[in-house]
């Protein structure tokens, strides 16, 4: 049979080609008796197990989405914020309407992915997404609010941000200032593939807003931790003080005024 003369690298091009979909090939391969086809079925088949878990996944979170839709909704928006803990560095929200049946495998919330994947993720959400709105609240503005107001902030300004007006609005924890009727989900970026998709659009540009910060400010270790209080961002405070983006109604930043 031809695929028995084939190679393996030739083999292996053809399995793992994203539009394959041949079981008789499938078939014809589990015959070579070449260990090198039985790693790549092994693989392949690995993958597979894989992509219906992701699948899953996606159609267990778009069970929110569903049901707005059912009730005729045509524009749903997810939000969420990410950087209330952080000792420096503003609270950024964004806001993110994908269309009706938009399945982007891998969308969860974005602390549970890697880097790597977020940023995959991110470009993806971007090539897909209706609309996507940002809101940045400043580390001035969360020590005159208080960081729960500036996280409301960001999200309401995310909102107005957007170039369509959705209809329905899952949030992530919480519940905005607006007349649009809404839905707050605890630990929503796990259970929604919209506010999941806006949880990894504001985690991916703030830490890279995080990273050019660290141009500026290059004591604290900004591009690795975000502005979170770990050591090296510790030993920063302690060695040079505090800069213009530390929050200083938090501890331990406080003390250093």
């Amino acid at each position: 049979m031809r695929q028995m003369t084939q190679s393996i690298k030739e083999i292996k091009t053809r399995l793992f080609d994203p539009q394959f979909h041949d079981p008789a090939y499938l078939a014809a391969l589990r015959d070579d008796t070449r260990s090198g086809v039985k790693t790549l079925i092994a693989q392949y088949e690995k993958q597979q197990i894989k992509q219906q878990q992701l699948i899953a996944k996606s159609n267990e979170m778009s069970v929110f989405e569903r049901a707005a839709y059912a009730k005729g909704v045509r524009f749903i928006a997810g939000l969420d914020e990410v950087g209330r803990g952080p000792l420096a560095g503003p609270v950024v929200a964004a806001a993110v309407i994908l269309p009706k049946d938009c399945q982007i495998l891998g969308l969860n919330d974005s602390k549970q992915l890697s880097q790597k994947k977020r940023d995959a993720l991110f470009v993806e959400i971007h090539n897909h997404a209706i609309a996507i709105g940002m809101g940045v609240v400043s580390n001035d503005e969360i020590d005159r609010l208080n960081i729960y107001q500036a996280s409301r902030l960001a999200m309401k300004i995310a909102l107005e941000d957007l170039a369509v007006t959705p209809e329905y609005l899952l949030v992530d924890a919480m519940t905005i200032d607006t007349a649009i009727e809404q839905q707050s989900l605890i630990k929503g970026d796990a259970r929604s593939t919209s506010i999941a998709a806006a949880s990894i659009i504001a985690k991916v540009y703030r830490d890279n807003l995080m990273v050019d910060y660290h141009q500026t400010y290059p004591y604290y270790g900004f591009d690795k931790n975000a502005g979170y209080g770990t050591k090296n961002h510790l030993d920063g405070l302690k060695d040079h003080g505090i800069c213009p983006i530390h929050r200083k109604t938090f501890a331990p930043v406080k003390q250093y005024l």
